[in-house]
Parts: structure tokens; C-alpha cells; sequence
């Protein structure tokens, strides 16, 4: 709003007077003239759907510092710390990658179960052969896990 004042009164009084009036740099006014004045200044609500529009296009990965390069590529003056500072304040953050855990020690002493079913899934009658399986379901909470012991002797091929 300032830099429009002394922008719109340049032409009637000195720039250093009219900064010198409303307690603004030259510098400033400069920097503020030289990335396009008022058209290109985007509000926080502007840049804050600008900055979700990104976020959600590459699904949360990006953060302030490649949200911030990413528009500046669009042609938008935007900066990083009003960037950080916007996704801060509206809980915006990107997904982190996790380091792969191993789960399985194979590294062991102890004794391993033979293989009595050796992959031979036809069977007479029931009650012979149960096997199990574990499904891992991931939720906000964390993993659950859900196992499945196979109670029928029947497998069909089709629903």
C-alpha cells in the first residue's frame, strides 16, 4: 500500500522524501518495483491455495524449499520463509520417507519348522492341513494386523 503511495507521488515530489515520509527504504521500494509492483503480489489466501494446489499435486511430498522453487518455475515472487511460514501456520507439512525396517531375522540359532505341507494343498478330508496367514494393515494409528486361519478344506476357482 506504501509502495503504491510513493509509486503514484513520484512524479510530484523526490523518491528519497516520500520513502523518508512513510519510514520505507529506496532499496525496498526498488526491490518491490522490480518484481512487478502490486499485479504480481500474490495475498496469504492467494499463495496459501497455491501452496495446497502444489502440495497435493505431488501428493504431499513437497515441502516449503521445493514448494517455493516450484512456483518462483510458475513465475510467481514468492519466498521461502513466507512459504514456511504459511504451511506453519495452517499445519501444511510434507510427508517424510521412512527408512525400511527389517522385520525378518533369519540370522538365528534357533530351530526352523520343517516344511510338512511342502506346497501339496489337496488334502482327503478335513482336519488334516490348517495353515495361517497374517495381513498388515496400515492405519493413522499404526499397523494392525489381521490373521487368518483358514478354516474350510474346499478351495474353489471362482466366486
Amino acid at each position: 500500500m506504501k509502495y503504491a503511495w510513493i509509486d503514484k507521488m513520484r512524479d510530484t515530489y523526490p523518491l528519497q522524501s516520500l520513502c523518508r515520509l512513510l519510514s520505507v527504504s529506496t532499496s525496498g521500494f526498488a526491490d518491490w518495483k522490480g518484481c512487478g509492483g502490486p499485479t504480481l503480489w500474490l495475498s496469504d489466501a492467494q499463495l496459501l491455495a497455491l501452496i495446497r494446489s502444489v502440495h497435493a499435486e505431488f501428493n504431499g511430498a513437497y515441502g516449503s524449499p521445493r514448494i517455493c522453487q516450484e512456483l518462483k518455475s510458475r513465475g510467481f515472487p514468492v519466498s521461502k520463509a513466507r512459504i514456511r511460514r504459511l504451511m506453519t501456520l495452517h499445519g501444511i507439512r510434507a510427508r517424510h520417507k521412512r527408512r525400511y525396517k527389517v522385520t525378518t531375522n533369519s540370522k538365528h540359532a534357533l530351530p526352523v519348522a520343517p516344511n510338512l505341507l511342502n506346497r501339496q494343498f489337496d488334502v482327503a478330508a478335513p482336519d488334516q492341513v490348517w495353515t495361517t496367514d497374517i495381513t498388515y494393515i496400515p492405519t493413522r494409528e499404526g499397523w494392525l494386523f489381521s490373521p487368518l486361519f483358514a478354516a474350510g478344506w474346499v478351495i474353489f476357482t471362482s466366486l
